[in-house]
């Protein structure tokens, strides 16, 4: 089947001339639509207080993402909790730390970040190995960065704050398009929700990440190009890739 429409599991990105799916679309003359097939919504503080968690008793806090930063002050403003001046932020990413900018002053307090990987971030932590962490997290959260804190003796505790939920796909014909891309474990999972009698068929899935491929095979998707890998790095890499050699085969 020769490639001409695909759709992105995502919304539309903000500056959509820069989008890397933009040059795919004039490229190959592709048809490329997106669509937002997850939300994140925050767990409600009543909740959160039954689990009995105080923020104040933590020394630092880990931050894994944006959603993560927005769903801990929130919870801590709905609560009324003073967060300490004192408190350490260790960041996944430079940009996840200075996000926190928009909640506290970001010269005046103790912030680390690694690079991209969890394994940075390890390395950073370790050298607090004497600091109580809370790790706020959403239901789905990877259990690689719990797991290392673990084997390195670190004293955490794991906060249920935000969820994923599947969004109304209704609007669409997912059956449409000749490529299907997913970015999560929840947005494959969105999928079949949605369409519980869905039948793959011809239709090409993509996925980025272990999880969700693994999320994809485990609900009997067939997936025929899974990123990151070492000739393809990025997703629309890897999307290019099989698209050329794909349409070149159909020719």
């Amino acid at each position: 089947m020769k490639i001409k429409s695909i759709l992105i599991s995502q919304p539309k990105p903000a500056d959509l001339e820069k989008s890397p799916y933009t040059k795919l679309t004039e490229k190959h003359k592709l048809t490329v639509d997106y669509f937002k097939f997850i939300k994140i919504e925050g767990i409600p503080s009543i909740d959160f207080r039954k689990a009995r968690t105080n923020i104040q008793s933590y020394s630092a806090v880990i931050f894994t993402s944006r959603q993560a930063v927005d769903h801990f002050f929130r919870i801590a403003k709905e609560l009324r909790i003073e967060v300490s001046e004192e408190l350490k932020y260790f960041c996944m990413s430079e940009s996840t730390a200075y996000y926190l900018q928009n909640y506290v002053q970001y010269r005046k307090r103790k912030i680390f970040h690694g690079e991209r990987t969890f394994m940075d971030l390890m390395t950073i932590i370790k050298k607090h190995p004497d600091d109580k962490y809370l790790f706020p997290c959403s239901e789905t959260h990877k259990m690689d960065l719990p797991n290392a804190l673990t084997k390195e003796g670190i004293d955490f505790t794991k906060a249920i704050i935000y969820k994923t939920s599947a969004c109304d796909l209704s609007k669409i014909n997912v059956k449409e398009y000749d490529m299907l891309v997913f970015f999560s474990p929840s947005g494959v999972k969105s999928l079949i929700k949605n369409f519980p009698d869905y039948q793959q068929e011809e239709q090409i899935i993509a996925t980025f990440g272990k999880t969700t491929t693994d999320a994809a095979k485990v609900l009997g998707l067939n997936v025929s190009i899974a990123a990151p890998t070492p000739k393809a790095p990025s997703m629309s890499m890897a999307i290019e890739n099989f698209v050329k050699e794909t349409n070149k085969r159909k020719r």
